[in-house]
């Protein structure tokens, strides 16, 4: 793999994260204060949505961040305003990658692809990149990983986005790493990658909105902000060391009860019509081809398979937290797509 530069800049300083949970641990005493400060962690995945949301929390509670991006751009547009040291490169580089662990303290792993491009496969970002992290930490003595999976993921399942994520939890559980494995349903919020798309869809669907399958596969909604939390006081509770905690928002919703909160947080109407699988595999299948970006793929559309809900939701009692319901007063971020932003978005 060939290496990738490593730059490195600051961010200013940002304003005070407006809180979204209620956590009764939430403001750390003084004297923990001054001694978080001088801790650094590593976060990859920074200019994500997770990524941003968990820096804006780190920076909050007093971490010195450094932050691997591989976009400049998006990290300028994700991160602006937060306090933080850039590096730029790709984890699927060993010098970067070493070079960017070197001297932390803990690592919060949250690079990963749902999408797959010509040069970025599941095999290579989600498992590879990570086995690479795991083992440059280990190199360079860095203790504390919380790592990032997913609610689903199993280095046995069929499917190769989860089987990618399983591999990689494998990974990092199989270390003698001090970790924490966080397995989230789907993550809404701002920029969000999964409930933006089904905006987007609405804006590009007059009239009538197709549901893959009929909309009954079921997800557990979380929102960003929470997963943030939770990975921040993760980082300080020596208890939640080498403990997998599983993620979801207070209920467990079908793809059609997203979609019709969608529309109300839109302000618009749309006739929902049951769509079968098959019938719409040819037709992303054609689209993945065409479009550079494409909203949807067909090993995404596999997963729908899946139930995609949390059994169990004790760590929001764990860690203090009453998670943001999926509500259409919660998804007011999404009234301002438009049909160009959504034909944009896929070139």
């Amino acid at each position: 793999m060939k290496d990738v530069r490593t730059e490195v800049g600051v961010v200013p300083q940002s304003p005070q994260v407006e809180q979204t949970a209620v956590q009764a641990e939430e403001q750390p005493a003084p004297a923990a204060a001054t001694a978080v400060r001088r801790r650094v962690v590593l976060v990859t995945g920074a200019a994500g949505l997770v990524g941003s949301h968990t820096c804006r929390e780190l920076a909050r509670r007093g971490w010195t961040i450094r932050a691997i991006v591989r976009s400049p751009t998006k990290a300028e547009q994700r991160l602006a305003g937060i306090p933080l040291q850039i590096v730029l490169g790709d984890l699927r580089s060993s010098d970067t990658v070493r070079a960017a662990v070197r001297g932390v303290d803990a690592i919060v792993h949250l690079a990963a692809i749902a999408i797959e491009r010509r040069d970025e496969t599941y095999e290579d970002v989600n498992t590879g990149a990570t086995i690479a992290l795991v083992e440059a930490a280990r190199a360079e003595g860095v203790r504390r990983f919380v790592h990032m999976s997913q609610n689903g993921s199993s280095s046995a399942s069929p499917y190769r986005f989860l089987r990618s994520k399983g591999a990689a939890q494998d990974a990092v559980m199989a270390s003698d790493l001090a970790w924490t494995v966080l397995r989230p349903s789907v993550i809404f919020g701002p920029e969000d990658e999964f409930v933006t798309v089904l905006a987007r869809l609405v804006r590009l669907s007059p009239l009538v909105y197709p549901l893959p399958g009929g909309g009954t596969a079921r997800f557990q909604p979380v929102f960003v902000d929470d997963v943030a939390r939770v990975i921040a006081l993760a980082l300080d509770r020596p208890n939640s060391v080498r403990q997998t905690y599983q993620m979801g928002g207070p209920a467990a919703l079908t793809l059609r009860q997203m979609i019709e909160r969608v529309l109300l947080a839109m302000h618009t109407r749309r006739v929902l019509i049951p769509a079968p699988v098959f019938l719409l595999r040819p037709v992303i299948a054609a689209a993945q081809h065409v479009l550079p970006r494409p909203p949807v793929t067909t090993s995404l559309l596999d997963l729908l398979a899946i139930d995609n809900t949390v059994g169990d939701s004790s760590v929001w009692a764990t860690f203090g937290l009453v998670p943001v319901p999926f509500a259409p007063e919660e998804l007011t971020y999404l009234r301002n797509i438009t049909a160009r932003d959504a034909w944009n978005a896929m070139w």
